[in-house]
């Protein structure tokens, strides 16, 4: 519903042109908004008008109007004054009613938006609401999703607002209090290098202001309507991944996601099987901080044992005595491509873990 806020900013500026007093009310009787404080109201004024069958009525020196909703009346307008209240009433009555026509169409837009998002539509209610809302169903189209520590902050939402107030057919939203959701129009042409460069462009807008760090993550391109959904889906499946896994990148991709959108996807129970299979008793959380060290600049590397003792400044006999000595503890000689993939994803399966256990708290 439009706030008394706006009402009065609306007869306020009517008021300054036509010098005419103004009073919005509802079909109770009660005052919503006022051009003059000290004015009182009928209320039985006000019902008889409400629901009698006409539109205008002068009544004690005031002129009373009609403001309709669906064709039935939601406001009264008063007006004071002049002669020429008459057509100052109408009009300001004609203003109410176009700002609640567009109030409406604003909530019904975001509210199909959201259930668009959620899978909350059936197929086709999905294309006759669009439709009806006069938004286009085959067009390229991808979601970001942000999050900040201030997302919920009021001025947050307003600028991500601003910064694609120039565009009339993207859509800024949230489906909850910690993020902002914006389905973004593209281009046919538009490929990763600029879908990644409207997330830079978010970022760089944000980072100005007092938002908090920021994180930015969005799906794969979608060409019709019904497939936001997706879109949505994968954005949120990368902020979530890139947590775990990219935890120093503020821009994630879903198909930058590779393996750990999958692992992202295992049981728990699972997970904890496949690292005792791996580790027997021992867990990648025993291994000092030279090991980890070690085993992550190897894989950094592409198994290059040279270029990665060049990178420790190590002797290379060096890196291949601690190599030795990892293969003797774990059974895996990362050296090895198929036991560096499983290293490498057992490495991966514990960050997820313990990634989970932080949630459970």
């Amino acid at each position: 519903m439009i706030s008394n806020l706006v009402l009065q900013d609306t007869i306020n500026g009517i008021k300054n042109i036509s010098k005419c007093d103004l009073a919005i009310v509802n079909l109770d009787g009660k005052i919503v908004a006022s051009t003059d404080p000290d004015v009182t109201v009928s209320r039985n004024d006000v019902v008889s008008f409400a629901e009698s069958q006409a539109d205008f009525q002068e009544i004690r020196d005031n002129r009373y109007f009609k403001v309709y909703d669906d064709y039935q009346p939601e406001f009264i307008i008063i007006a004071s004054g002049d002669d020429n209240t008459v057509m100052v009433g109408k009009l300001a009555a004609l203003q109410i009613q176009n700002l609640l026509v567009a109030y409406k169409e604003h909530f019904d837009k975001d509210n199909f938006i959201r259930n668009l998002l959620l899978d909350n539509l059936l197929l086709v209610d999905i294309y006759n609401r669009a439709k009806r809302l006069h938004i286009a169903t085959d067009v390229k189209r991808v979601v970001y999703i942000l999050e900040s520590e201030q997302s919920k902050d009021y001025s947050t939402l307003e600028a991500v607002k601003e910064l694609f107030s120039q565009s009339k057919n993207d859509f800024i939203t949230a489906v909850d209090e910690k993020s902002i959701i914006i389905i973004k129009e593209l281009e046919d042409t538009d490929g990763p290098e600029e879908l990644y460069k409207i997330a830079e462009t978010i970022i760089e807008a944000l980072d100005s202001g007092d938002h908090g760090s920021i994180h930015v993550s969005y799906g794969n391109a979608v060409s019709e309507i019904k497939e936001v959904s997706r879109s949505y889906k994968e954005a949120r499946m990368a902020l979530d991944v890139g947590k775990i896994f990219f935890e120093e990148h503020n821009i994630i991709a879903y198909s930058q996601l590779g393996i750990g959108r999958l692992i992202y996807q295992l049981p728990i129970p699972l997970c904890k099987m496949f690292i005792k299979e791996i580790f027997k008793d021992k867990s990648p959380d025993d291994f000092d901080d030279e090991t980890l060290a070690t085993i992550n600049k190897f894989f950094e590397n592409s198994l290059n044992v040279s270029e990665t003792s060049r990178q420790l400044y190590i002797h290379r006999n060096t890196l291949v005595y601690r190599l030795d000595k990892l293969q003797k503890s774990t059974g895996l000689d990362i050296r090895v491509f198929d036991d560096a993939i499983t290293f490498k994803i057992a490495l991966m399966v514990v960050k997820y873990m313990k990634y989970m256990e932080t949630l459970e708290y």
